[in-house]
């Protein structure tokens, strides 16, 4: 038989240490929910009197009469029971909370998505088996053992506009090495074009030498192309390690455990709102340093006398003297 929530609340008010607590709780203004945040905002007047005298107390006791209206107005929701376990609908939040990371950029379209657009060619999906006709089985469309396989031919028909003397089966692996190389050709454009580097053209040759800066970007861009960014191509003979290939930003994971950006994010609130900065010593040290040699430098010059100030007044005084010794040996003769 189910029991009412109010019932069990009751029943665990009654057991529990402490003076019982009622469910119900009464504000004089209404809070202000988001039960699809899970978030509640108090704006009643604090009682300034019952907060001074014990506000350890007073913060318990209205933090747990608005977690009590929060958790009355989650069960007034729409539930339902899941493993043993009732589940609330919550509704879509109303309070918009800021991203901590900037929304994924979607990805560039490619020429042909460019071209399917403009076209108006829709993408039908294929399926995988195909009828061959030779072996009277359904077989896969491509990959090993595939339908209709022409490489398993043992004669082919010349067709009248070739040459009777050409080998089919030379021109045959040839022109599937030549459809290889334009897509990857073509991977390689839209690799570019996504990254807005200049795009070459195709059939062209270039009019002038590249320079070695350009070679090694070609080299670096054909190099990151593959499955492994690179990771297991071989080197050139005369090829330097490329510089500043690292990470220059490492980014948080979007989802995933929140523990270290809660840390993260507490750290950060404990230096904006720390009374006492930080005191780097050395530089305080080299500055008491610096300012006590400033001071013993001006009492040295406040003490020196003035005669000795400059060299000029000191060749002065030196010529005074010999004056005046000059003329009193002209006046004992």
């Amino acid at each position: 038989m189910a029991a009412l929530i109010e019932d069990v609340l009751a029943e665990a008010e009654r057991s529990g240490p402490g003076a019982p607590r009622s469910i119900h709780v009464e504000k004089p203004l209404e809070l202000q929910l988001d039960l699809g945040n899970l978030t509640a905002l108090d704006t009643n007047p604090l009682k300034a009197a019952s907060f001074r005298q014990d506000p350890e107390q007073f913060l318990r006791s209205l933090a747990r009469d608005n977690t009590q209206l929060l958790l009355n107005a989650v069960w007034q929701l729409p539930s339902e029971r899941l493993e043993q376990t009732i589940v609330a609908k919550l509704p879509q939040p109303s309070t918009r909370i800021p991203r901590e990371k900037a929304l994924p950029k979607p990805r560039p379209p490619t020429r042909w998505e460019e071209f399917a657009k403009l076209k108006g060619i829709q993408k039908r999906k294929k399926s995988n088996l195909v009828w061959d006709k030779e072996k009277k089985e359904w077989r896969r469309r491509w990959g090993y053992k595939r339908a209709n396989d022409q490489t398993k031919e043992w004669v082919i028909e010349v067709p009248e506009s070739a040459d009777p003397n050409e080998d089919q089966f030379t021109k045959r692996r040839t022109d599937k090495k030549e459809r290889v190389a334009k897509n990857e050709l073509n991977r390689l454009r839209n690799i570019a074009r996504a990254q807005k580097n200049k795009v070459p053209g195709v059939g062209l040759a270039p009019t002038e030498q590249p320079s070695k800066a350009e070679l090694s970007k070609a080299i670096r861009v054909a190099k990151t192309s593959t499955a492994s960014v690179g990771k297991f191509q071989d080197k050139l003979p005369k090829e330097k390690e490329q510089r500043n290939t690292g990470k220059k930003r490492q980014f948080q994971p979007l989802v995933g455990d929140f523990s270290a950006e809660r840390q993260k994010q507490l750290e950060l609130l404990n230096i904006m709102y720390s009374k006492k900065p930080k005191l780097d010593l050395t530089r305080a040290v080299n500055r008491q340093l610096r300012e006590d040699e400033q001071e013993q430098a001006a009492k040295r010059r406040k003490m020196q006398p003035r005669g000795r100030k400059g060299g000029k007044g000191h060749n002065r005084g030196r010529g005074q003297d010999r004056k005046s010794a000059m003329k009193q040996r002209g006046n004992r003769k």
